[in-house]
């Protein structure tokens, strides 16, 4: 089984942009915003919006399963209220549960959390909750920076987080750690600070002695990893300057990385510097980049075109495609012993 780790809903039914587009604009007067109740979409509507697109590109690129989560981008956590923040966070996350209860053998949900700037990280512990518990997902996407790209919240390695860490140890679940939209006209969204995103929170992790007070606690760092494995020997050295332990006894039993590398050279890459048991095949289906490579005639975001291309052991392709996913995820396992 080929499992995708890291996949979103970019092709929601426009119903959901609706529904946003009204809570934005009643912002200044949230008694007239909406109620994620009035949100009207039909399983037919769900199943035309995927058809056409993830299920379609699951086909022909011969991949099996993809952990779903809501669309990255947005998630919208600067925006307005802690408030605002919940209703929009509940009705995108029970939008993929819809889409994990028609296409059981296709999805598995992530959830979305109802972060706010300022907000304790432990008021998205109830959400979190309920999307394991009722609706059965296995993980959750972590926002390090709710400002949108200003950066001023705590680290993640702050003890403010650390009500939620608790929660996911006990619900055995673990986070990507992924950014929303920036609102700061320096970073790009998806080509600056989503990677920024993934660097930052390498380094707080590298600093900190979250893993020793939280050994079991697991995060999957996206996009190859940001600037990580490309800087591998400035990570190396600098823990080594703060006397801090070596990074594969540091960090490598709690962070992972995914695939979502779209040129072959930086599969390459990762592959020779990150430990095969920290690699998990992700694509971001449908994601940051959507368009044909003229240099290959691919999609670059067929990421799974870049291990075919690759000489790697039987063993090292079934750990990169699916058990690490296992391991990472353990209530994946579960969600697929019924078939």
């Amino acid at each position: 089984m080929i499992i995708d780790c890291h996949g979103h809903y970019t092709t929601a039914p426009s119903a959901l942009q609706a529904f946003r587009d009204e809570q934005i604009a009643a912002l200044d007067d949230p008694s007239a915003g909406p109620s994620p109740d009035s949100i009207r979409i039909s399983d037919d509507q769900i199943r035309e919006s995927l058809e056409g697109a993830q299920l379609k590109l699951q086909r022909d690129r011969g991949t099996d399963l993809t952990i779903f989560s809501p669309r990255a981008s947005a998630m919208g956590h600067h925006v307005g209220t802690e408030q605002t923040s919940m209703q929009w966070t509940r009705a995108c996350n029970d939008l993929i549960a819809r889409v994990c209860g028609l296409y059981p053998e296709n999805f598995v949900g992530v959830c979305q959390l109802p972060q706010s700037p300022g907000a304790p990280p432990a008021n998205s512990v109830p959400e979190l909750e309920r999307c394991v518990n009722e609706l059965g997902f296995i993980g959750c996407n972590l926002n390090p920076d709710p400002s949108g790209g200003m950066w001023n919240g705590p680290p993640l390695t702050d003890r403010a987080w650390y009500p939620l860490y608790e929660k996911m140890v006990e619900l055995d679940v673990p986070a990507m750690v992924h950014v929303s939209a920036s609102c700061n006209g320096n970073f790009h969204t998806t080509g600056a600070h989503y990677i920024n995103g993934d660097t930052t929170a390498f380094m707080q992790f590298l600093t900190s002695d979250l893993f020793r007070d939280f050994p079991t606690l697991r995060f999957v760092i996206p996009h190859g990893g940001g600037a990580v494995p490309y800087h591998w020997g400035r990570y190396r050295g600098i823990a080594q300057d703060l006397k801090r332990p070596p990074l594969t006894e540091l960090l490598l039993e709690n962070v992972f990385f995914d695939t979502c590398v779209y040129h072959q050279p930086g599969i390459d890459l990762l592959l020779r510097v990150i430990p095969t048991k920290n690699i998990l095949f992700g694509s971001e289906l449908l994601g940051a980049v959507r368009g044909v490579d003229p240099e290959t005639g691919n999609y670059y975001d067929d990421t799974k075109r870049y291990f075919d291309a690759l000489d790697l052991s039987a063993e090292t392709r079934r750990q990169i495609f699916e058990t690490n996913a296992h391991r990472v995820y353990p209530r994946l396992s579960a969600k697929l012993s019924p078939r």
